[in-house]
């Protein structure tokens, strides 16, 4: 009975943490990819103060955790905790074209994404590199194969070669997102650790499931365009 109670209590600090406003905005900012505790001030119109406080409470929830940027080590990214948002729901992005993800290389994380999107949505994806690598790297093509994924015909891209204005472009890298200029920063920012520098099997597989977990929580979220001839199909009941 103590193990019931003590679950009890931590579902009773999710849910109280959820219900302020302003810690419910800051959550459904964060539903959707990363971001520091600035982008979030800005992106909700909050005093630097309230937002550190608010963050407080959730980290004490253990709604969210902070990691540092892997480029600009002076900054730290805030993320959910999957496991704490079973019965948080975000808002559906409609009308998507197409999701790209990029990363630094594009020889490893974006290239995953890409692919475990394809399997997850119906909504196309490709991937870019801010500067992209001669080759795929070869543990990410062991590990995509280990999961049934078929990296034979992965290249790596320049992003500006890549995306389009009405892509939804994901970066699964820091350094891509910090330096990519503003007017062609990725809408979502997901914050995977480089498995490179760390060259195991152990560190790519690891990417893998982050990008997989996130991948499943967002694609119910996304919706593909619909052409004009569709829709007036899908009106007409035909």
């Amino acid at each position: 009975m103590n193990v019931e109670w003590k679950s009890l209590g931590v579902r009773a600090r999710v849910h109280a943490a959820l219900g302020d406003a302003a810690r419910l905005a800051i959550v459904d900012a964060l539903v959707l990819g990363d971001a520091a505790p600035g982008e979030l001030g800005a992106l909700l119109g909050m005093p630097t103060n309230l937002v550190a406080h608010h963050l407080k409470v959730l980290e004490e929830a253990g709604l969210v955790v902070r990691g540092r940027s892997e480029g600009d080590h002076r900054r730290t990214y805030v993320r959910l905790v999957p496991e704490q948002l079973a019965m948080v729901a975000g808002s559906p992005l409609a009308d998507v074209p197409r999701v790209v993800f990029v990363c630094t290389q594009n020889s490893a994380r974006s290239q995953l994404a890409a692919a475990v999107w394809s399997r997850r949505s119906h909504v196309p994806s490709a991937s870019g590199g801010t500067r992209p690598a001669e080759r795929v790297h070869p543990r990410a093509v062991k590990v995509a194969r280990r999961h049934g994924l078929d990296p034979s015909a992965w290249r790596t891209a320049q992003i500006a070669e890549i995306a389009q204005p009405d892509d939804l472009v994901i970066a699964v890298c820091d350094i891509a997102y910090e330096q990519l200029p503003a007017d062609a920063r990725p809408r979502v920012h997901w914050s995977v650790p480089d498995p490179a520098p760390v060259d195991t099997d152990a560190a790519f597989e690891a990417a893998y499931d982050e990008l997989a977990g996130r991948i499943d929580r967002l694609a119910p979220l996304v919706s593909p365009t619909v052409s004009p001839g569709a829709a007036s199909r899908s009106r007409s009941g035909a």
